[in-house]
């Protein structure tokens, strides 16, 4: 699924982005509202990944949506 689909219906896919990264709080995905690159350094931040690993993860959770 393409990235402007997801930002676009953030309110459903943020239980979503929950159930796989559940560290983010409800007012994190509040403040990402959408945004690759904000969820992309939320994630680093709280599971201490690389922006490699994070960036695979984000594709490969998207094309399984």
């Amino acid at each position: 699924m393409n990235w402007d689909r997801i930002e676009g219906n953030w309110k459903q896919f943020s239980g979503k982005v929950k159930e796989k990264w559940g560290k983010l709080t409800d007012d994190d995905l509040a403040a990402i509202n959408g945004r690759r690159e904000q969820l992309e350094g939320k994630i680093q931040e709280r599971y201490g990944y690389g922006r490699d690993q994070v960036k695979k993860e984000l594709e490969d959770w998207s094309k399984s949506l």
